[in-house]
């Protein structure tokens, strides 16, 4: 089938819709739900941007096995053309949702391709497993699918860990039975996501591994559908106070929500079974595959979207409190700009600078995108969210509803609330956003979000440390001592 609208998609979840639990509730009908349908709406959106006239060459392609237009951004990319094409895409979204939803479905389209296009690798564990993720890839490609994911078994210890986060093997989701249909789970997983979805992959994190001699059941790789009997997602509240755009502007239209994964019994078929049994495998799938770069070649695009958007917000905010000609204004401002440009720049070098792998797939250069990726969960994104609430000021603080604008106090807000470039409602329209996005709740997962999004920033850097070669830095060096010898 061709890509998929925002009708469909909705109906999709309809028929077969996940089992989430959400304030002590079961949720009937995701589409409907308070706190998740302004979500679901959003997806819709996307969806629908496949089947503007005007995007339709930026946002689909000819699919290689239907001939059908299909998402761009599962491209296997063999070109420098096919990497800006599916980065055009990325984009279309991310400014959709202005950067906020951290899991639209392209993150998953784009590694679950890489993971594909290393197929000999899952072939290694039983040559089956090859076909089984190429067959996925094209599955999920050809019905237009969102997935949400899970890697990271919970912890009830973590002490004497250090830095390296090594899963207890008594409460890891483990393969609990094999049968002629398939394999049989129970246990947890975090962070599922974007739960709001029609399949849920597992596979292992570059941030957590098993320890050695863990028993072969705690490791593998698989993908099911959401609405599988048995997985249960249980829900964090929502930030979507199902208050109006006005109100919440953020929070109302792009609460993507976060959950942990419930297994008890679940059958997963054998065709969807990616890996098994291979610790080995299990703890090397990224450096087995590229599916990790062009995971973070969406991620990046996504946070330079972001990034843009509140380069933007804290440029209305100055405009509309007239306090663009002072300094420290200036210079605040500036700042977002030199952090949106290193952001461009990174992924821009990461494109140019992409490689062929054997296999004749172009994959965006690891280092400069793990690069400005770790540099906005430590320092850029912290840091403008904190340039917002100092532009801001006291104009974030008792900021009046949409309702309040309907009431006989209305003169004294348009008379006391207005500045010389705005009225009052949209002088509070414009500081509801930008409270919405450093003081509220949903703000503040947004930081705690992208914080925690790269994983571990102590194993990141030592990965990072580890692949880096230094011969040239270190030549420089010793060109230098060297030029001194013999002398006294």
């Amino acid at each position: 089938m061709p890509a998929r609208t925002g009708a469909e998609f909705i109906q999709g979840l309809k028929e077969q819709g996940p089992a989430l639990y959400l304030e002590g509730k079961l949720v009937k009908d995701v589409t409907t739900q308070p706190g998740l349908r302004n979500g679901v709406n959003t997806l819709a959106r996307l969806y629908d941007l496949q089947h503007d006239p005007a995007l339709r060459d930026e946002m689909t392609y000819e699919s290689p096995t239907s001939g059908d237009r299909v998402g761009l951004s599962f491209i296997t990319p063999h070109s420098s053309r096919d990497l800006e094409q599916r980065h055009r895409m990325m984009t279309n979204w991310a400014r959709v949702t202005a950067g906020m939803m951290g899991r639209t479905p392209d993150f998953l389209n784009v590694s679950i391709m890489a993971m594909a296009a290393a197929g000999d690798y899952f072939g290694q564990n039983r040559p089956e497993f090859k076909k089984n993720i190429q067959d996925y890839y094209e599955y999920i490609r050809e019905n237009d699918l969102v997935l949400t994911h899970t890697l990271v078994n919970l912890q009830r210890n973590r002490a004497g860990q250090g830095e390296s986060l090594v899963d207890a093997t008594d409460i890891a989701l483990s393969v609990t039975k094999e049968t002629d249909e398939g394999i049989v789970v129970n246990g947890a997983r975090v962070l599922a996501t974007l739960p709001i979805a029609d399949e849920i992959a597992v596979y292992p994190a570059r941030s957590h591994r098993l320890p050695d001699g863990a028993p072969g059941r705690t490791s593998f790789a698989f993908a099911i559908p959401c609405s599988t009997p048995g997985l249960k997602f249980q829900c964090r509240e929502s930030f979507d106070l199902n208050r109006s755009h006005f109100d919440h502007p953020l929070g109302s239209r792009f609460e993507e929500m976060d959950a942990m994964a419930f297994f008890e019994d679940v059958l997963v078929p054998w065709e969807r079974v990616f890996l098994l049994g291979d610790l080995g495998l299990c703890d090397g799938l990224t450096r087995g595959t590229s599916y990790l770069a062009h995971g973070d070649h969406q991620a990046v695009t996504r946070q330079v979207a972001k990034s843009e958007f509140l380069l933007g917000l804290a440029s209305l905010m100055v405009e509309t409190l007239g306090s663009g000609d002072q300094p420290h204004v200036q210079e605040r401002l500036g700042e977002l700009a030199m952090y949106l440009e290193v952001m461009k720049a990174g992924l821009r070098a990461a494109e140019v600078e992409a490689t062929t792998d054997p296999l004749g797939i172009l994959t965006p250069r690891y280092f400069y995108l793990a690069s400005v990726r770790s540099l906005y969960a430590r320092i850029f994104n912290p840091r403008m969210i904190e340039i917002i609430q100092l532009l801001g000021s006291s104009s974030l603080m008792a900021l009046p509803t949409l309702a309040d604008f309907d009431t006989e106090i209305r003169a004294d807000l348009d008379t006391y609330l207005a500045t010389d470039t705005g009225s009052a409602i949209d002088r509070t329209r414009l500081f509801r956003l930008a409270w919405d996005i450093s003081c509220s709740a949903f703000g503040s997962r947004q930081v705690h979000y992208e914080r925690h999004f790269a994983g571990n920033p102590v194993g990141n850097a030592t990965i990072m440390n580890g692949i880096y070669d230094k011969g040239p830095a270190k030549a420089l060096v010793r060109e230098l001592l060297d030029s001194d010898a013999g002398v006294d």
